[in-house]
């Protein structure tokens, strides 16, 4: 069964690299074959179906996506329990029905990348330039991990306005615009 590190207690910019874990690409490749479909063509005259080509395709990536991060999100807690002369995975907690095996389980959790921790090599996110428009990972609300923002605003110098003169030159003014950029507390 594949594993994962599950997200935190609180939030963090994205989850353990899953080149840290062994069975990633099994899981990977269930998820792949499970979303194989059957696709068909019809070729004839004037739109009849004469001749049928069938073959095996994926799913839209998007939805092959989503149906890993559903995965994911929902993955339980495994440990090694001894059965007999042999060591098994089972559930952490007992009162869960067994995994099966079309699921992805994990064995240890997740670090908290929010904060700075040396020794599993996160940096945390504090001091991190974030985007407060946004609703994906660089959003400030789940970088910044509920620790807020702070706006700068920043002076930009940049050549505008260019133009190419005929043979072997470019001459452009110089521009300057306010930009505003926010930093995680």
């Amino acid at each position: 069964m594949p594993c994962r590190p599950p997200p935190s207690a609180t939030p963090s910019p994205g989850p353990a690299p899953l080149a840290t874990c062994p069975a990633a690409p099994a899981a990977l490749s269930q998820a792949l074959r499970a979303s194989l479909e059957t696709k068909c063509k019809c070729h004839g005259v004037s739109g009849s179906c004469s001749i049928r080509t069938c073959w095996k395709g994926l799913q839209e990536l998007r939805d092959v996506a989503a149906d890993l991060k559903t995965r994911y999100l929902s993955a339980t807690k495994v440990v090694h329990r001894p059965m007999g002369t042999r060591k098994h995975l089972v559930p952490k907690d007992l009162d869960i029905r067994p995994v099966k095996d079309s699921e992805l389980v994990y064995l240890q959790s997740s670090p908290d990348f929010c904060m700075k921790n040396e020794k599993v090599g996160s940096h945390g996110t504090q001091d991190r330039q974030c985007n407060k428009t946004s609703n994906g990972s660089d959003s400030c609300d789940l970088m910044c991990c509920g620790r807020g923002y702070n706006p700068y605003t920043d002076r930009v110098v940049e050549r505008c306005h260019c133009k190419y003169h005929w043979c072997c030159y470019v001459t452009c003014r110089r521009c300057e615009r306010t930009v505003e950029r926010y930093v995680c507390k």
